[in-house]
């Protein structure tokens, strides 16, 4: 019987994450205008943006559109109302009149780096064109669905005001209300709620968006509304929902450290009731005292919301990340920056001709998955759970041209230890017996990469070189990848996946058609950050640790050109920080560490 792992899940981490057009004068030259997008806005809070800009807060043709594109955000009753500012009288119509409502839906892009502006003509008329890319749809349940529009760009024909008037307006406006991935950005605030797995033993995470001026009595009530909403589409198969009729009667009341909640929830028994409270505890992780649950005005839990949280910690590893790599094919410890190294976990008899590895702590035994390789360049998985150092490995299986980098996924079943792994571009369920078996997935394309999330029922995928995540179902010895959702991002060509935080993911690609660079995204693609450009040469492994500190940046390495890096700052790891390597003889050319990859 194995012994039983850490309790539940990483507590929430967010970290500072992100044209020939129709219609231009045939006179006139075109100016490109590169400048980013201002954060900020009429106020602040907390040192972000409150609102946005208004219509004549810039009467320069490409922050005008910049502005235009703010104007939806924030709380959904007033975006229509508020983008309608921005557009000429006689072109109003052209919004729908049914946008105008709580329900609207925004839709969100991410702008190329450049606007193209035509001068303006003698009449003072002027055309900014937009390129974009589609990256989701702001539902009002704060989440970001897939993208339901195609076009690539936006034309803009913008006229001054009439006499008397300042600034600008829109004549032809998209008749949808659109959003900037910036403004996403500067004037939401991201925050995480929790559902039940399938077996109500632990809780998964979903990302929300929820205006950054909002007050606490709507941030407890939407957390409300959103739990008894349900997950997302791509989540649902792995997650329970609150019981079918489950709803918020009106808002949450109180203040400070009591508030109260009142819903309907069929069949609220004890035991749904204390599931619902634990759930509300961490979906409301900003929040202390006390939360009162009523059914129908009929007072029936009391939950201390802080020692909730104590008394059922999110998952959480004990102790600092430890830093591998391969060297020369064996697996040693790294030690970067004066930081503490730890012996190999792995016995000196199984330690050889690795090319990469998954290590993973469960209880007091470690997890370790190795990919090995033969003369011919061959390569297979070898499986071994004890505790350290691992001496018994399974294996003897097929051999593949190519194995990826394996992933544990992170179950609280001890009896049944399980991850996946790529090989020869398909997706395969490995146990520990080094058993494999294809795993199938609802999308076309040959898989190069994937990788797990601290809570165990969420991946991240490369197929057909896109990104993509998907709910993991886990029953005892059967593993269920459901449905993926394809995330958009600025790279392309992409090589490589890890999860950074708790809802985001660290990728590798081509960056305008380059290769490479590192991004960091959030879990359903809405806000990018560039994290490394410029690489110069295709990232083949990439590994960062989801767990750190909040308001520190995870740590990251990756390999490139046969060559291990980290991120603090993005420096080559030398052979001297691998520990056990012996010099090399005289005039002999020492390897680079390759794979780098955490233990934790």
């Amino acid at each position: 019987m194995r012994r039983g792992v850490l309790a539940v899940l990483l507590a929430g981490l967010f970290l500072p994450a992100g044209l020939a057009g129709c219609g231009i004068p045939a006179q006139t030259e075109v100016q490109v205008d590169g400048r980013p997008e201002p954060t900020a806005g009429a106020g602040s809070l907390n040192g972000r943006a409150a609102q946005p800009p208004s219509r004549t807060a810039s009467s320069e043709p490409a922050q005008f559109i910049r502005n235009y594109l703010s104007a939806a955000a924030g709380e959904r009753e007033e975006a229509y109302a508020r983008a309608k500012k921005f557009i000429a009288p006689e072109s109003a119509h052209l919004l729908r009149a049914k946008q105008q409502s709580s329900e609207v839906d925004l839709t969100v892009v991410r702008l190329g780096e450049d606007l193209v502006v035509s001068p303006p003509s003698n009449d003072g008329t002027s055309v900014v064109t937009v390129a974009v890319q589609q990256v989701g749809v702001l539902r009002a349940d704060g989440t970001l669905a897939p993208p339901v529009a195609s076009q690539t760009r936006y034309v803009f024909h913008l006229r001054p005001a009439d006499a008397g008037g300042t600034g600008l307006f829109i004549t032809d406006p998209p008749n949808m209300l659109l959003l900037s991935d910036t403004a996403l950005r500067s004037y939401y605030d991201t925050h995480t709620i929790y559902f039940w797995n399938s077996d109500q033993s632990r809780l998964v995470p979903d990302q929300r968006y929820l205006p950054s001026a909002v007050s606490p009595e709507r941030r407890v009530t939407e957390v409300v509304r959103w739990l008894a909403g349900g997950p997302p589409d791509w989540l649902a198969p792995g997650v329970t929902r609150l019981p079918a009729g489950t709803a918020p009667i009106n808002n949450a009341t109180g203040a400070g450290d009591h508030w109260e909640v009142n819903l309907t929830m069929p069949g609220a028994n004890d035991f749904k009731l204390a599931r619902l409270a634990t759930q509300l505890a961490w979906s409301l992780q900003d929040f202390t005292g006390e939360l009162q649950l009523k059914i129908q005005n009929q007072n029936r839990h009391t939950v201390d919301l802080k020692k909730t949280r104590e008394i059922f910690p999110l998952y959480a590893p004990s102790g600092a990340p430890e830093r591998f790599c391969v060297y020369d094919g064996v697996i040693h410890s790294v030690s970067l920056a004066g930081e503490p190294a730890s012996a190999v976990p792995i016995s000196d008899e199984v330690n050889k001709g690795v090319v990469a590895a998954a290590l993973s702590r469960a209880g007091d035994e470690v997890l370790a998955a190795l990919v090995v390789s033969r003369s011919n360049r061959q390569q297979r998985l070898l499986v071994g759970t004890d505790p350290a150092p691992v001496t018994l490995f399974n294996g003897g299986g097929k051999w593949y041209g190519s194995v990826g980098r394996p992933t544990w996924l992170r179950s609280l079943d001890q009896d049944h230890p399980a991850g996946l792994v790529v090989a020869d571009g398909r997706l395969y369920r490995f146990d520990d017996m080094a058993v494999m078996n294809p795993v199938t997935l609802t999308v076309d394309g040959t898989v190069t990469a994937v990788a797990g999330s601290f809570d165990g029922h969420r991946i991240a995928l490369i197929i057909g070189g896109a990104l993509y995540v998907a709910s993991v179902s886990v029953d005892g010895n059967a593993i269920t990848v459901n449905p993926p959702r394809r995330l958009v991002t600025r790279l392309t060509g992409l090589t490589a996946v890890d999860w950074y935080a708790e809802n985001q993911l660290v990728f590798a690609g081509n960056d305008a058609g380059r290769p490479a660079a590192i991004y960091q995204t959030t879990v359903d693609g809405g806000v990018e950050t560039p994290l490394k450009r410029q690489i110069g040469a295709e990232v083949t492994q990439l590994a960062s640790y989801p767990g750190g500190s909040a308001g520190s940046l995870p740590p990251v390495m990756y390999e490139t050109n046969k060559a291990a890096f980290w991120n603090n700052p993005f420096t080559i790891i030398r052979r001297e920080e691998v520990l056990g390597v012996a010099p090399p003889a005289p005039g002999v050319r020492a390897p680079n560490p390759t794979a780098p990859f955490f233990l934790y």
